[in-house]
């Protein structure tokens, strides 16, 4: 089993590379390569999309590379392979994103991603550090995960899904605050799984033998 992590030249990928290899070893889940070559995608047994910085900037740079989102595509949506998107790569999931005027996203999951706007003028934006998550719905990719388990986030937009089904958990930050979304085979996470400590690597471990 092969699991690429995409490669479009946003942000630094080592230490997500790092922390899903180690679960890959430690649950025999076969191996984990960083890869922006598009026929390694295509037939990838699953798929994560990491991304930092602006939700407009991600998405063109993912999609200057040729051939790259048509083979995420369709591995993810005609294979059904397991996908997970994290940070960006989750808000990307998205119908469209109000970060720098209105960009369209993959519309894989229903919603918007606008500015977290806290209730408590005291709550500064980004949302940065650690905050508890407050599971929604269960999920295979959370098991030994609960409420209160914390991780750790940096971001100013969050991800408004349309169906309520499909926000998996949250985080209090003024206000609810999207932390996992997901539906059928897809999942993100608007934290950083792999700066997540234990929460993350076994939401991360969970991922690597999830068969939805």
């Amino acid at each position: 089993m092969r699991t690429v992590i995409v490669d479009y030249e946003s942000g630094n990928l080592h230490s997500a590379e790092k922390a899903f290899q180690r679960m890959a070893r430690e649950g025999g889940a076969g191996e984990v390569i960083v890869t922006s070559d598009p026929d390694t995608v295509r037939r990838a047994d699953r798929v994560v999309l990491p991304g930092d910085g602006a939700f407009a900037a991600c998405r063109a740079q993912l999609y200057d590379h040729r051939g790259l989102f048509e083979a995420m595509r369709e591995a993810v949506l005609d294979r059904a392979r397991p996908f997970m998107g994290i940070c960006i790569g989750m808000q990307m999931l998205a119908t469209r994103g109000l970060e720098h005027g209105e960009t369209a996203g993959f519309d894989w999951i229903d919603g918007t991603v606008g500015l977290i706007e806290p209730s408590d003028s005291s709550l500064k934006v980004p949302h940065m550090g650690w905050n508890d998550l407050v599971l929604d719905r269960p999920h295979p990719v959370f098991e030994g995960v609960e409420t209160g388990h914390h991780a750790y986030f940096v971001h100013s937009y969050q991800f408004h899904v349309d169906d309520p089904a499909h926000l998996l958990a949250h985080a209090e930050y003024g206000g609810r605050v999207t932390a996992v979304v997901g539906r059928d085979n897809l999942i993100g996470t608007q934290f950083h799984p792999e700066k997540s400590q234990a929460t993350g690597l076994a939401m991360i471990a969970n991922f690597l033998r999830w068969m939805p």
